[in-house]
């Protein structure tokens, strides 16, 4: 059985910022370092521009894209039922069923998939009532009839094909036969002299020779004249007249057309109800690129394995990964509020009231006594940096800063300058989209039964914020049908007055945001000062004035 077995998947949230991206990557390497498991950072959206910087910067490679985390085919057991060539015989064919304890077999060509034949099908044509030429309409192999005979070939090539003529059983005088006889035709036959003379004679394409009869030299020399074979078999005349169907090839009885193939990406739950709908047991299994890797059954749906997930940096399920109600959560490292993660079994979750996940992150290689090189270094000192907004935000403690600065120093690198040419990377948004910018930093949020869409921008140039504003405020209001969001508010946050403007749209956003903040809205937007945290400003400063 081959286990395609995925990886624990390290994974921050849907709209990945810097902290989400690095802090990823980080605890991936360092779980791999403390424990025997593989670990991989992946990502559950697109990468902004200063991420990217980041990332190039530090020498990393993008963490691959998840899009869902349901299981797929690939978590399941796949069992790895060898090819088999289209030119074998029932008998190998149904051979190697028994002693691999399977019920189908997949005929291949190289690594390609061409056909399948089962159990059923070989019973099948052992019950059904076939004419005496079946043999050669199937073009079945002299080779394949020696082996199924458990014979020997004394004249003829066995690499060759019967392609013409009848099997017909010798039972009677050789003045008899030659009434029936016709050329090409296969006959079995016993030890009489006269009888294998007149079927050659009669320019038969092979005789058989039954119970281990000794073949005279005139017959063997009379044959070779005559281009006729000759195989001798120990069977007596009713069993070789039983077991010579079973010679014929697997490509005469095996299914080839509308094959229902699955591949190692599908998702389980999708592949269930097309199985539901076929009579067969077992399916093929194809990669990416087509080529066939196994089988599996209705059966191996049931000990799928659920992907096994690490959160970093959020634990709402509304900004998670598509699928994760599917996926088995192991942990959940976060400096956020509490959310809505629902775990079917205990699980680690490691909470702090910090300015960065990479801060956790970086006590946990301390605490394990893990080395952390200048690579990890960069990537967390860059996160704690843009989710501080440069030690200016409000979330922002003593203990990220002086975090930041031991990473610095195993990064060599100036803190002031680097977070200037982050946000200088990250504040180049002339060239996006409204769309592109609006989820560039983008997450949901419930409470009762009101959800929230929030969007976060930094910026050290306040022109350019200035005009993003005047695009985003047509756009804003079609985040609300678009999204299912009863409001939406968008941070315009400018790092060098440390302030920001909220832009909103959907019912009582306005009045929520005067009540909130005592300030008041004017054209759709409203100045907050000293605001630059959605966590610890923003979010909780609204979800009291709801509550209230």
């Amino acid at each position: 059985m081959t286990d395609y077995k995925s990886p624990i998947i390290v994974i921050g949230h849907k709209n990945p910022d810097t902290d989400s991206i690095c802090s990823a990557i980080a605890y991936a390497n360092l779980k791999s370092k403390i424990s025997e498991e593989h670990y991989e950072a992946r990502r559950a959206g697109h990468l902004n521009e200063e991420t990217q910087y980041v990332l190039e910067k530090s020498g990393v490679k993008h963490p691959r894209y998840i899009k869902d985390v349901r299981t797929q085919v690939k978590d399941i057991e796949i069992r790895e039922t060898p090819g088999v060539s289209r030119n074998i015989s029932l008998k190998d064919a149904w051979t190697l069923m028994k002693n691999d304890n399977v019920v189908t077999l997949p005929i291949t060509i190289g690594r390609n998939i061409e056909g399948l034949i089962t159990i059923g099908d070989i019973a099948k044509s052992y019950m059904e009532e076939y004419d005496s030429r079946i043999l050669s309409a199937a073009h079945t192999k002299y080779k394949n009839i020696v082996a199924t005979l458990e014979g020997t070939l004394i004249v003829g090539n066995e690499e060759t094909y019967f392609t013409e003529g009848k099997v017909l059983i010798a039972a009677t005088t050789p003045d008899m036969m030659e009434n029936y006889i016709e050329p090409n035709d296969l006959v079995i036959l016993g030890d009489r002299y006269e009888s294998q003379f007149c079927a050659i004679e009669m320019k038969a394409g092979c005789i058989i020779v039954c119970e281990g009869s000794t073949v005279s030299i005139t017959i063997k020399k009379l044959a070779e004249q005559k281009k006729c074979m000759i195989i001798t078999t120990p069977h007596d005349t009713f069993s070789v007249a039983r077991l010579i169907n079973q010679s014929m090839p697997i490509n005469y009885f095996m299914k080839r057309d509308n094959l229902t193939t699955f591949h190692t990406e599908d998702f389980t739950d999708e592949i269930q109800q097309v199985m539901a709908k076929k009579r067969y047991r077992d399916f093929p299994i194809l990669d990416a690129n087509g080529n066939y890797v196994g089988m599996i059954s209705r059966r191996n749906l049931l000990g799928s394995n659920r992907k096994k997930l690490i959160l970093v940096d959020h634990n709402e399920k509304n900004q998670s990964v598509d699928g994760i109600e599917e996926a088995e959560i192991l942990e959940i490292i976060d400096h956020h509020r509490l959310g809505t993660i629902e775990t079917i079994a205990p699980v680690f979750f490691r909470n702090q009231p910090l300015g960065c996940t990479a801060t956790i992150i970086y006590q946990m290689y301390k605490e394990n006594d893990v080395e952390i090189d200048k690579t990890t270094a960069m990537l967390l000192c860059s996160a704690i940096i843009s989710d501080t907004l440069m030690y200016r935000s409000p979330t922002c403690t003593a203990v990220d800063k002086q975090a930041a600065d031991d990473l610095a120093k195993i990064a060599e690198i100036d803190v002031e300058t680097y977070a200037s040419e982050i946000f200088k990377a990250g504040s180049n948004l002339s060239s996006k989209t409204e769309k592109e910018i609006f989820f560039q930093d983008f997450k949901q949020f419930s409470f009762n039964d009101i959800i929230l869409g929030v969007g976060q921008i930094n910026s050290m140039n306040s022109n350019e914020l200035l005009e993003i504003k005047e695009r985003l405020i047509p756009y804003i209001n079609t985040m609300i049908e678009n999204n299912n969001l009863n409001m939406v508010f968008f941070m315009l946050t400018d790092i060098m007055t440390e302030s920001s403007e909220v832009i909103y749209a959907g019912n009582h956003a306005k009045e929520l945001i005067e009540s909130a903040f005592s300030v008041k809205c004017v054209g759709m937007s409203a100045q907050l000062k000293g605001v630059v945290s959605r966590k610890k400003q923003l979010i909780p400063t609204i979800m009291e004035s709801l509550q209230q």
